[in-house]
């Protein structure tokens, strides 16, 4: 009987020691979030209070946020958070040879993808609008933004998202949690096992699909095991018709226009979402083979593209180290 009773209690106690799995979504930054992780305990309002204070630093579309003073031309001290985001900014710049510049933002506010809406395109209107963009012409001065030109305006939303994926991963790192996945409009910070004890599981989407703008059709599996971020930059879903031309939003900052390269869609894998989200825009710029010479010389990125032949065609390029995370269709 007694053997009985210690084996009752020794169940238990494994029960109730097994931590569950927490599920919280929402809406932020304009889109969808989920954050998954291990605890006996909800998180929620941290989490929410987490969002409340990163948005007040970097969201542009926030009229309250650091981001927007700035953008004012308002005397105002950055953040670490700002801090954070603009120095990895400045760092992907000079990687690509400042095919990812956050400077961009009057040329996005030009095609109606930005915080702010132009009535008219033109290139008289371009030509003016680059007299102002470049990375080189902002800077940091202790804690405040230095500019060459007060017109010059900033937009992080090619990078703050997969950074708030990070922040939030840090957040449930403090209280201990040790697996989760936190998704916010589809940039990954992920860590450790999932509810069923195995890595995380991301899916690529294919943007020749036919369906992808009702359905995820995924193209290849990504297999996140120990502390990474992913992030995925692809036109196919951010894009608007005028006059039977097709403009999407990824803006080349050198020309002012609509980048027109061959690339459909680039996921990063690094060690954190910020630097995979900024490389992922970049590679949109730059196209598949610019793209994949430049990421042999940043060893802590591995990438999975889809991109177009001269003939039309798709095809697909990966770093080697990306295809050890590819688990496929299964």
């Amino acid at each position: 009987m007694k053997r009985i009773i210690y084996l009752l209690l020794f169940c238990f106690l494994l029960v109730s020691c097994r931590q569950t799995y927490q599920e919280e979504k929402g809406a932020v930054f304009r889109t969808l979030y989920q954050v998954k992780y291990q605890s006996n305990t909800s998180l929620a309002k941290k989490i929410d209070a987490e969002f409340e204070a990163f948005d007040l630093s970097l969201n542009p579309f926030n009229p309250n946020s650091i981001l927007a003073k700035i953008n004012r031309n308002e005397e105002v001290e950055i953040d670490q958070w700002f801090t954070v985001v603009f120095n990895k900014a400045m760092e992907v710049s000079e990687q690509s040879n400042g095919l990812f510049d956050v400077t961009a933002a009057p040329l996005i506010n030009l095609w109606g993808f930005g915080f702010e809406n132009y009535n008219e395109i033109s290139p008289e209107i371009i030509d003016s609008i680059k007299t102002f963009v470049g990375h080189k012409k902002v800077r940091l001065e202790g804690r405040r933004v230095v500019k060459d030109d007060p017109r010059i305006m900033l937009n992080f939303s090619a990078i703050a998202k997969g950074y708030a994926c990070d922040v939030i991963a840090k957040l449930l790192e403090r209280e201990g949690v040790k697996n989760y996945l936190v998704d916010i409009g589809g940039e990954i910070a992920a860590k450790g096992k999932n509810a069923s004890g195995v890595c995380w599981k991301i899916g690529i989407n294919d943007p020749a699909s036919e369906d992808i703008y009702m359905y995820n059709i995924y193209k290849e599996i990504v297999q996140l095991c120990g502390k990474s971020g992913l992030a995925t930059s692809g036109d196919y879903l951010n894009f608007y018709i005028k006059d039977d031309n097709r403009f999407a939003h990824t803006i080349n900052p050198t020309t002012g226009y609509p980048a027109e390269q061959n690339i459909l869609s680039a996921t990063i894998v690094a060690p954190d979402c910020m630097t995979a989200d900024a490389y992922a825009t970049a590679f949109m710029v730059m196209g598949a083979d610019a793209a994949c010479r430049m990421a042999e010389q940043i060893p802590q990125i591995e990438y999975y593209i889809i991109y177009v032949e001269d003939d039309d065609s798709t095809a697909i390029k990966y770093s080697n180290g990306m295809s050890s995370k590819l688990v496929g269709l299964r």
